[in-house]
């Protein structure tokens, strides 16, 4: 779901269609006479809600995202000891009651709510039909190892095909790029599922529900670990923030550039299908693209009058600084080409080394296109914003000789779906934010003649 206040049209009827599905798979549950296990009920629910409540307060509340499930075996057990519609009660109480850190909170607690209740049901109807399913207190684990298999398919695909049905309606994103990363997640919640199988087992052995429960414990390690490597990640966040404040700082006419061209950088990485790990890194290279600016004086980077030619080359030399400001930073590893090469030219008059064609490194031809992109579509103390389908336009004019066709494509082909709603630069109080309609003969059609211009100032390429 989007990360902003409101939730789009098409977003909110997928969660209406959710809730509705869950309230008819958990209603037979409670018509009177049902025949269901409340104790074992009321025991996995309140299992699973201490799980969601501690998995999201200090230290670890903000660290972990809130599609994780950190207790997951505890549905998928119950998926095993309760019928299907008492399976779909069991994720409410923990669910409808857990802290959202994401706004709009409301919505996605509701949203969560009625994706794991759909999961539940699934993983028990699949259960039930699976081949020895109806031994679980007495067959062995070869023998239900198809219906913990059947269980975890169904939890898995419910949970994909919905988390991507959203992000398609509420964030347009097309259908491949919101199933990137579900075969790798399989992973996961095949070992939820086999712990949640040795949980239900455990629970019908003669030592009772408290062994079953144990089982939790490898889990909460597990979930430990996790938390530790997120607490790695705040820290490498940390030091990506010092390091683009310390540019914007310096180099007032582009404050704000840096964190808009790495949301640039994520659009064009996404279009082309990379997965999450080069997204990141993608996102990484677009923030940190320009941090070779704090080796160039202020007095030019500052400078309100054009830079004369000794001035322009000493500018010229911010990839290669920055190169070597995140030299031996190790998270950064595949960051340093993109720092380096972005502003070299599919024709190769770039710099610093006039890499053509496929010579320069993926990364850098996808910064250098968010980058002008963003130089265009910004307002400067000396030039107003282009329009963004003026600075498209340019960009798509400049495809082949300055930049690779493949990346513009990409870039064009993600603001027509999402639009591009990034601030301006911060160096007017009044600027005019880019229009996303009127051509280049709207607000913004009197700017610089081109990608190279609109980036000048910022180090681009001549």
């Amino acid at each position: 779901m989007r990360q902003v206040g409101q939730v789009s049209p098409a977003g909110r009827a997928c969660l209406l269609g959710a809730v509705l599905a869950a309230a008819a798979c958990a209603a037979p549950a409670l018509r009177p006479g049902a025949a269901v296990p409340w104790a074992a009920l009321a025991l996995l629910a309140a299992v699973y809600a201490a799980g969601e409540h501690l998995w999201r307060v200090p230290p670890l509340a903000g660290r972990v995202p809130d599609g994780i499930g950190a207790f997951f075996p505890a549905l998928l057990a119950g998926a095993f000891l309760l019928p299907p519609a008492a399976a779909a009660l069991l994720p409410l109480p923990g669910t409808l009651t857990a802290r959202i850190t994401e706004q709009p909170a409301a919505p996605r607690r509701l949203w969560r709510a009625a994706e794991l209740a759909l999961a539940g049901w699934a993983a028990a109807y699949a259960r039930e039909r699976a081949p020895g399913a109806a031994g679980l207190g007495a067959a062995g684990f070869p023998e239900l190892l198809p219906a913990a298999l059947a269980a975890v398919a169904a939890f898995w695909t419910v949970l994909t095909c919905l988390d991507a049905l959203m992000q398609v309606a509420a964030e347009r994103r097309a259908p491949r790029a919101a199933l990137t990363g579900a075969p790798a997640a399989a992973g996961a919640y095949l070992v939820h599922g086999l712990a949640g199988l040795l949980l239900a087992m455990l629970w019908h052995s003669p030592h009772g529900p408290a062994s079953g429960l144990l089982v939790l414990l490898p889990m909460a390690i597990s979930c430990w670990a996790f938390a530790q490597a997120n607490r790695e990640r705040a820290a490498h966040q940390a030091t990506i923030r010092a390091l683009v404040q310390a540019v914007d700082i310096k180099d007032r006419y582009t404050r704000g550039h840096s964190e808009r061209v790495g949301r640039a950088s994520v659009l064009i990485a996404r279009e082309l299908g990379m997965d999450e790990r080069r997204q990141e890194v993608l996102r990484f290279a677009g923030i940190l693209h320009d941090v070779g600016k704090l080796g160039v004086p202020t007095r030019i980077l500052r400078k309100d009058g054009p830079l004369t030619p000794e001035e322009r080359r000493i500018i010229e030399l911010h990839p290669e600084y920055g190169h070597e400001i995140v030299r031996g930073i190790g998270f950064l590893e595949e960051v340093r080409s993109a720092i380096l090469h972005h502003h070299e030219r599919m024709d190769g008059r770039g710099y610093p080394y006039g890499l053509t064609g496929t010579r320069i490194p993926e990364y850098a031809r996808v910064v250098a296109v968010a980058d002008a992109f963003d130089a265009m579509t910004s307002t400067r103390s000396y030039r107003r914003a282009r329009a963004v389908p003026a600075a498209l336009a340019e960009l798509r004019r400049c495809a082949g000789e300055q930049f690779d066709p493949r990346m513009v494509h990409a870039l064009d082909s993600a603001i027509e779906r999402r639009g591009w709603h990034a601030e301006v630069t911060a160096d007017e109080p009044a600027a005019v934010p880019a229009p996303l309609s009127g051509g280049a003969g709207g607000s913004g059609g009197s700017a610089a003649g081109g990608p190279a211009d609109a980036v000048a100032r910022s180090g681009g390429a001549p």
